[in-house]
């Protein structure tokens, strides 16, 4: 068997939707066992989200691959001691209940913790454990417009942003924050024998991507200039273009000796010392560089690039990227059981400066509502007279 990293890592999965399932994901590729604890009225609400193939949403296919699921009402008599059962053997626990549910439900940090010191407990919430936000309910769209991304989208202040269709707060700011405090947690008890309470807020997550954008008001106090960096679209080196065919090309040319190489490929080698042009004549460079790029299509420039330092690369669709040959030779993508998967980019060469083998394992589909059930609630330790309680209780469904 490969020494994955988190082989013999026990993961108690208690959440819901996205966010958590991405962070549980990351971590049952990188080896650790997931045990993902579900409602018995039909699982997970994932599993209901839209576009639904074969039976199944979409997202619970990719999100929850690898993991085994127990059928456990956590309302219901009995199954807070279930609960306790699976912490007191588990190294990680992840919730994702606002923080007055997760105390009712008898799953919150310090009530398991109080228990099970060694215990890593992670919740992943919208807001926080503490603050007059905590126990406000929300999704994506209100932790990046409460951050002060929403605004960034291009449109004047005086237009309504347009809805972003990338879920920074969730998968950005909440998924691999809580990824990044599990491994961390899982590093100092290695060192202490302790284990720890991470509290994972997607709003100060989705806020963390604010840094770049008011780099000056953080430093300065003052107000961010959009000219500062040029990201904004306004700059020739930094850009998307049309081409001839109604495709797009990317140029990323912000160091000189890109803009450079890029200038003379395109045959415009006098618009090198204009990079850096303000105002109206930047505006009037932007225009002479999308009047060339027009003359040409898509391809036809990428061809023309080849082999030419200047940061240039396609505009892909979705279906392009997904058959990139780049990610192809580097592994980034797996198609397994009729289905194509994104790999977590996580690599941990264990043996070497470069891996040998296979740094994150193949995981089976998602599974079956409640079909580990039985086995979990077993290794866990609870005996037949307990299991019988439960179902009496209506825990199990």
């Amino acid at each position: 068997m490969p020494d994955y990293p988190l082989r013999g890592v026990t993961v108690v999965d208690l959440t819901r939707l996205l966010p958590g399932a991405v962070c549980t994901l990351a971590l049952a590729e990188l080896g650790a066992d997931v045990i993902k604890v579900e409602d018995p009225r039909g699982g997970d609400p994932i599993r209901a989200l839209p576009p639904v193939v074969d039976g199944a949403s979409v997202y619970h296919r990719i999100f929850n691959r690898g993991k085994q699921s127990v059928a456990l009402d956590l309302r219901a008599p009995g199954a807070a001691a279930a609960v306790d059962a699976l912490a007191a053997r588990a190294d990680v626990l992840v919730e994702s209940f606002r923080p007055r549910t997760a105390r009712r439900l008898q799953v919150d940090a310090a009530t398991l913790r109080g228990r099970h010191p060694r215990l890593i407990h992670c919740s992943l919430t919208g807001y926080g454990q503490s603050g007059p936000y905590a126990d406000l309910p929300g999704h994506d769209l209100n932790f990046v417009a409460l951050a002060g991304l929403l605004a960034l989208g291009g449109a004047p202040p005086e237009e309504e942003p347009d809805l972003p269709r990338l879920l920074v707060g969730d998968i950005a700011g909440g998924a691999m924050s809580a990824l990044a405090g599990v491994l961390a947690a899982l590093v100092a008890r290695a060192r202490t024998g302790e284990g720890a309470s991470i509290d994972i807020s997607m709003h100060e997550g989705a806020l963390s991507w604010l840094a770049v954008p008011a780099a000056k008001r953080l430093v300065a106090g003052g107000t961010e200039s959009p000219a500062d960096l040029p990201i904004t679209g306004r700059e020739a080196c930094y850009n998307v273009y049309r081409t001839a065919d109604d495709r797009f090309l990317a140029v990323g040319a912000l160091e000189p000796k890109f803009w450079a190489a890029f200038c003379a490929r395109i045959g415009r080698p006098d618009l090198i010392p204009r990079q850096h042009a303000a105002g109206r004549a930047q505006a009037r460079l932007l225009e002479e560089v999308r009047q060339v790029i027009r003359r040409r299509t898509r391809d036809e420039w990428v061809a023309r690039f080849e082999g030419v330092e200047a940061c240039v690369t396609p505009v892909n669709l979705p279906e392009e990227a997904l058959v990139d040959r780049h990610l192809a030779a580097r592994g980034a993508i797996e198609r397994t059981d009729g289905e194509t998967r994104l790999l977590t980019p996580i690599r941990v060469a264990t043996g070497g400066h470069r891996p040998d083998g296979p740094t994150r394992r193949t995981l089976a589909v998602a599974p079956a509502v409640g079909v580990d059930t039985g086995r979990v609630l077993a290794w866990a330790g609870l005996d037949a007279a307990a299991v019988a309680r439960l179902r009496a209780a209506g825990a199990l469904g």
